[in-house]
């Protein structure tokens, strides 16, 4: 599990209903939980904070890191992409983006890598499709350099085929059928499981459903085909992080707690 990766999960999974803010002792502890070592966790940290996601704060005395503005957006967008429970309703019109890329072939590998985390798949060189506006796009282009062009249009043909062509969905279902095998086991699990177990069971499954989002565009069912794997997995993967919510949550309470130096009767319910 990357530092970096688990920093981002910790803060939008649980510290979004707490400010979006944490003592840094409290998320070393959490990351420790988790398989990853404090040295590791303060070098994500310092990054984070170098690249504008976290900043400084400081509360009853206790130094810790909260999300910047940017971060929040980019977090409460993807929270709600990977707890979505309802099918969303498509118009059936595509979303293309032409850019003109940076010179640069790192920061051109980064629009590659953001524009497919948004939803985005290659249609052409240097035109990209989604069924979807993503709220984030414009502010992600203009801060990687890129120059774009916008248009909204209808395909006139097969839309199953046009999803095929511009991603690979076999291999994509193949991942959420492993998935779904592997995250099976972990069904019997429920709330009075202990709480350090389910958080660090929670937060593996999350951080890998999350992989998804640079992987899956979100397609609605009418582009994708029949008994969609990703369908069941998704159901299985709601199902068990809503079981183990809320002792995972009693362990972030408790890191919480000490990390402020209060005592654990003290911390406020965070529901």
């Amino acid at each position: 599990m990357h530092a970096r990766s688990a920093v981002f999960d910790l803060y939008g999974d649980h510290l979004s209903a707490r400010g979006y803010q944490a003592p840094v002792g409290a998320v070393v502890t959490l990351l420790a939980a988790v398989g990853v070592s404090g040295s590791a966790a303060r070098t994500a940290i310092s990054r984070l904070v170098a690249q504008g996601w976290l900043e400084p704060t400081t509360a009853g005395g206790v130094r810790g890191y909260r999300a910047s503005a940017a971060a929040r957006t980019r977090l409460s967008t993807t929270h709600a992409r990977v707890y979505r429970r309802e099918p969303r309703d498509w118009d059936g019109r595509w979303r293309l983006l032409v850019t003109s890329p940076p010179g640069d072939r790192a920061a051109r590998d980064r629009l590659a890598a953001t524009l497919g985390f948004l939803g985005y798949g290659r249609l052409a060189p240097h035109t990209w499709v989604s069924p979807w506006p993503h709220p984030e796009r414009h502010a992600a282009l203009q801060a990687l350099g890129a120059r774009w062009e916008e248009l909204t249009a209808e395909h006139d043909g097969d839309p199953v085929g046009l999803a095929r062509r511009v991603w690979d969905l076999s291999a994509l279902a193949a991942r959420y059928e492993d998935f779904a095998r592997r995250a099976e086991p972990l069904r019997p699990l429920g709330p009075a499981t202990d709480p350090g177990t389910a958080y660090r069971e929670r937060t593996l499954l999350v951080h890998e459903w999350r992989t998804f989002l640079f992987a899956d565009p979100d397609l609605p069912s009418a582009v994708l085909p029949p008994a969609w794997p990703g369908t069941r997995a998704r159901a299985l993967f709601l199902e068990v992080a809503d079981t183990l919510l809320p002792p995972a949550r009693t362990f972030v309470d408790q890191s919480l707690a000490r990390a402020a130096g209060r005592r654990e009767e003290d911390t406020d319910d965070p529901s």
